[in-house]
């Protein structure tokens, strides 16, 4: 292309729209595969029970202040 104010694929160049190469364009951020096991796990374990010693030793330590 000649000087002076033609077309230049550097700067000013006309863009396509298309992704960047190697980029995913993904509309919704999603974590990666095993994220969503590990939150399940995650939650099985804050809905378990207490145990009762556990229960027993805050008890103590309540009463200890």
């Amino acid at each position: 292309m000649a000087a002076g104010g033609t077309h230049s694929s550097m700067a000013g160049g006309r863009r396509t729209g298309s992704p960047v190469k190697g980029k995913k364009h993904t509309p919704k951020q999603r974590g990666p595969d095993w994220a969503s096991g590990l939150k399940q796990l995650y939650d099985s374990v804050i809905e378990e029970p207490l145990p009762d010693a556990f229960k027993d030793l805050l008890s103590r330590l309540d009463d200890g202040k």
